[in-house]
């Protein structure tokens, strides 16, 4: 595990499961601490002044690190999160970039709720969790790029098998079933609802091994909402999906640069 990794892991595990949010983000920051996530402010300041009264608000919390891949000077991490026992149950992705240092610079997230039912039977954080092929990152990074442009900007469904395998694609989406048909039936039954998701723009792809993460802007009817997926690849091909998404803060809400 790399310096930048276990930094990025020690945040939420010394700062938030432990609850020493000051002595984590003074340790694990670099000179600057550039902030995305909904209603935190940037710099140390802005990470202890909201989740100190987090931390009284939670004081049960169970946080595992399920999934974490590396990619130059970011770190990808998915974390399921555990409120007062289970009063309230969250799923995050989250994106650091970091120094020279290792430290951490930039931080983004989205979050979202965890459910107990879902259309695969998959939860939206079991399967494959081992890192495989490094040598097949760029080309991984490239499939996605194709995918995400061709499929879920473009609309151009009927290239959806170039990318996604026809034998196994399992789903974590909790409201898509398995397969390539079911990712049909959910983006055709949001169309008829009068609520397309259409992607709008890529904002970062990371990679490592088998396993590629993407954040982008999307549109979800009229509301703009924030995603990040994770994919898993074999061959060439899309196998595994999971993803968070999240409105982008409005208002009130809005207290650092934003979600992007």
């Amino acid at each position: 595990m790399s310096a930048k990794l276990e930094n990025a892991k020690a945040l939420y595990n010394e700062g938030i499961q432990q609850g020493r949010a000051r002595e984590a983000v003074e340790a694990y920051t670099g000179d600057r601490y550039t902030q995305h996530s909904t209603g935190v402010r940037d710099g140390v300041e802005g990470f202890v002044e909201f989740f100190e009264p987090f931390l009284e608000r939670n004081p049960v919390r169970d946080i595992q690190i399920v999934r974490a891949i590396e990619d130059g000077n970011f770190v990808f991490l998915q974390a399921a999160q555990s409120l007062n026992n289970g009063e309230s149950r969250w799923v995050t992705m989250d994106m650091f970039d970091t120094d020279d240092n290792d430290k951490i610079i930039e931080h983004w997230d989205v979050i979202t709720e965890m459910v107990e039912v879902t259309a695969s039977g998959h939860s939206q954080i079991d399967g494959a969790t081992d890192i495989t092929d490094l040598d097949k990152t760029d080309a991984n990074k490239a499939a996605i790029a194709g995918f995400i442009d061709d499929v879920l900007i473009n609309g151009r469904g009927e290239k959806m098998t170039d990318y996604v395998s026809t034998e196994t694609y399992i789903q974590h989406n909790p409201l898509v079933a398995d397969g390539v048909e079911g990712v049909g039936a959910f983006m055709q039954q949001m169309a008829e609802a009068g609520t397309p998701m259409v992607y709008k723009y890529v904002y970062k792809i990371l990679g490592q091994g088998n396993f590629v993460a993407s954040f982008c802007l999307a549109q979800i009817g009229e509301e703009d909402m924030a995603v990040f997926d994770l994919f898993r690849l074999e061959a060439g091909l899309i196998v595994e999906h999971w993803d968070a998404m999240e409105p982008l803060p409005r208002g009130a809400n809005l207290v650092n640069q934003g979600k992007f």
